[in-house]
């Protein structure tokens, strides 16, 4: 059987490999997203980027609300990447939350040795499990846990 996962991108994700690289890395997201099919083949990856905070809201909640209809194609799992939103989305947190998947939180950067204001993730506590600072490689080392499990 092949899993399904979503993997959600917030906000200025769709800049990564341009975006500070020394940061987030030099690698597009694009091709992050061909190295996971290849390195995980049987797994059906959906992949989505917004940076808008309703878009992601209506992704989480989007499992749930195929769950209540009878629909049976539901994601196995999700990876979120909620980029600026981490810190600052009780709404996000709160969907997460509803989300009937587990959600694997992660993050490029090492959001811990950043900012002060990055240093808090109010998703955390509410997710399955965190990747926090691996750079473009967390992703697939999501993709191992929730394969793990």
């Amino acid at each position: 059987m092949n899993r399904r996962i979503w993997i959600l991108n917030g906000p200025n994700l769709n800049c990564i490999g341009r975006r500070e690289p020394e940061i987030y890395g030099r690698q597009s997201m694009e091709q992050v997203m061909v190295d996971l099919q290849k390195r995980f083949p049987d797994v059906q990856f959906t992949y989505r980027q917004s940076n808008h905070e309703g878009d992601l809201i209506d992704w989480l909640q989007e499992p749930l609300m195929r769950q209540m209809d009878g629909y049976d194609d539901l994601p196995d799992a999700i990876i979120l990447n909620a980029g600026g939103y981490t810190h600052t989305s009780i709404a996000l947190r709160d969907a997460v939350v509803l989300c009937p998947v587990p959600v694997t939180e992660v993050h490029i950067s090492d959001i811990s040795r950043r900012e002060p204001f990055r240093h808090v993730s109010l998703l955390t506590d509410v997710c399955a499990h965190s990747i926090i600072g691996h750079g473009t490689d967390g992703y697939a080392e999501a993709v191992q846990v929730i394969n793990n499990e």
